[in-house]
């Protein structure tokens, strides 16, 4: 499948606006800009492995798509909401547990990378990896 692969980090816009828009501290934003963040991704049908390995966690993630489930992120911010398939591209709506907020993301092929879009309260942020 088009997503399958290790995709690692190597670019970013706007992240660190992003973050702060999600409330997470100036010390955690200048961190997370530097992760270095690396996915695994493994799809069978309608049934995705993730592994996230950055140099704050290493997790893994098994969803199905148009199922819900639960996600922290690196932050602890705690998430639930699916994974969607809408024609090459991964689309996402995920609810924040201590607020109600939205998260929306989307995972797509660009060219040969992986392109995460982040949109939290009006700011869109990207992540770019390559292969």
């Amino acid at each position: 499948m088009a997503f399958d692969g290790t995709w690692k980090i190597d670019r970013n816009e706007n992240y660190e606006k992003f973050m702060e828009a999600m409330g997470i501290g100036m010390m955690k934003r200048k961190l997370g800009a530097h992760d270095n963040l690396k996915l695994t991704i493994q799809q069978n049908g309608d049934k995705f492995n993730v592994k996230e390995a950055s140099n704050f966690r290493n997790i893994e993630i098994e969803f199905t798509l148009g199922v819900n489930f639960e996600y922290s992120l690196a932050d602890g911010t705690e998430l639930t909401g699916a994974w969607t398939l809408e024609g090459n591209k991964l689309v996402a709506a995920f609810t924040r547990k201590d607020n109600g907020k939205v998260l929306k993301a989307t995972r797509e092929i660009v060219g040969d990378e992986l392109v995460q879009t982040y949109v939290y309260e009006g700011v869109e942020s990207k992540r770019f990896f390559k292969r």
